[in-house]
């Protein structure tokens, strides 16, 4: 088979498609559906119809460990969980809410409230305060602000609290630290390291095409097209924005190498031992060797720094920004304006210039100042000589 026959039908795709509900098996296949679906209430049943997922039962796993605890305001955190599996939202989405909200139910015992009706702007003040204190980082505080806002906006809208209750206008400051890129020198030795095709194929991918390594592992054969260089991500890992990203020569000739010991049956493009599916620490664990070979394992990159690196080396190849969000996929440009700020030509630019300027201005001053200083010298040596003519006369 010819490596250039992989195909995707992309003729109706297009940037930023959001495809929310994963595909269900053909009627005939199916398992056969339960009388009463675990999670929903019967009006809630007659409205989703949907394969069984992982979400399913980690909400049903979620809602089984929140109902064992005695805390108030369980009742609603439930209907929440139920609300965030009808959206259709991850697994991760709701292990990380269960995170926060049953930390807050805690909270609100041991302030003694007894329902989230007894909630006051105060208590979610005092909430984020406590979680400040226990040492958590600031990102973690935001996430956690965040969650509070969704799920009261949630209780909001069914009548069981006011708007007044939450403090709208809190917000906490991130630190607005700079993405990291490998240092051109790094790339290159990277790129010139000895390693298996398939490391070789993954590594090149993630540096040309800018996907996140979640991304790239749940790629499958299908949604790689080799002749036109590109990859169809239907659903982004991170905002379930889909997209399409392009590959270089030097990724496709490195893919094409993977692919003929490969093989082009259907699956996952990378898998790992006994075909399995490649794990994150796999893959991390392989960039680490590959960085060990390229002699910078003591530089800490990480996997994600190649996206930095791809982000920032279009930048400087004068890449229009707004061009580089979408194919970043990222929501909002003033994230994607991070990496300006690493490969600002012009205000580098401008600087050298400036500070070419100051230092001759300074050198000129010095020089001066040398001639100046020379010419008091020569005076001060002059004055005792005029001082033992003097003295001779006398």
């Amino acid at each position: 088979m010819n490596p250039t026959s992989i195909t995707s039908d992309d003729n109706n795709f297009t940037d930023n498609v959001h495809i929310p509900q994963p595909l269900c098996l053909p009627e005939e296949i199916q398992p056969q559906k339960p009388p009463s679906h675990p999670l929903l209430d019967s009006s809630e049943e007659r409205s989703v119809s949907r394969c069984d997922s992982d979400s399913s039962r980690r909400v049903h796993h979620f809602i089984g460990k929140l109902l064992d605890q005695d805390l108030p305001g369980k009742r609603d955190v439930e209907q929440y969980f139920r609300h965030q599996y009808i959206r259709n939202c991850r697994p991760n989405t709701i292990k990380i809410t269960y995170g926060v909200l049953v930390p807050f139910l805690v909270f609100l015992k041991g302030v003694g409230k007894d329902g989230i009706k007894e909630v006051k702007r105060d208590d979610i003040e005092a909430f984020i305060e406590h979680e400040q204190d226990r040492g958590l980082k600031i990102s973690t505080v935001k996430t956690s602000l965040a969650i509070l806002k969704a799920f009261f906006r949630f209780c909001m809208e069914r009548g069981v609290v006011g708007e007044e209750v939450f403090p709208w206008k809190m917000k906490t400051k991130l630190p607005e630290a700079l993405p990291r890129a490998m240092e051109p020198v790094d790339v290159e030795r990277l790129l010139s390291a000895n390693s298996s095709p398939r490391d070789r194929a993954m590594i090149l991918l993630l540096l040309r095409t800018g996907m996140r390594i979640g991304e790239l592992l749940s790629t499958t054969i299908r949604d790689v097209n080799l002749k036109e260089q590109k990859i169809l991500i239907f659903e982004a890992e991170k905002n379930l924005l889909g997209r399409v990203v392009y590959f270089s020569d030097d990724a496709k000739e490195a893919l094409e190498a993977w692919l003929e010991i490969r093989g082009f049956m259907p699956g996952l493009l990378f898998y790992g031992y006994k075909g399995k599916s490649l794990s994150y620490p796999a893959a991390r664990m392989a960039f680490i060797r590959y960085l060990k070979r390229a002699g910078i394992s003591h530089k800490g990159y990480t996997l994600h720094c190649l996206r930095h690196t791809y982000a920032t080396e279009l930048l400087n190849a004068l890449m229009p920004i707004e061009c580089l969000e979408k194919l970043l996929g990222h929501k909002n440009l003033d994230v994607t304006r991070r990496y300006a700020r690493l490969s600002d030509k012009t205000r580098e630019e401008e600087y050298f210039k400036a500070m070419a300027i100051i230092e001759r201005r300074q050198s000129r001053e010095h020089h001066q100042l040398d001639r100046e200083l020379q010419t008091i010298l020569e005076k001060t040596e002059l004055l005792p000589s005029h001082s033992e003519e003097l003295h001779e006369h006398s």
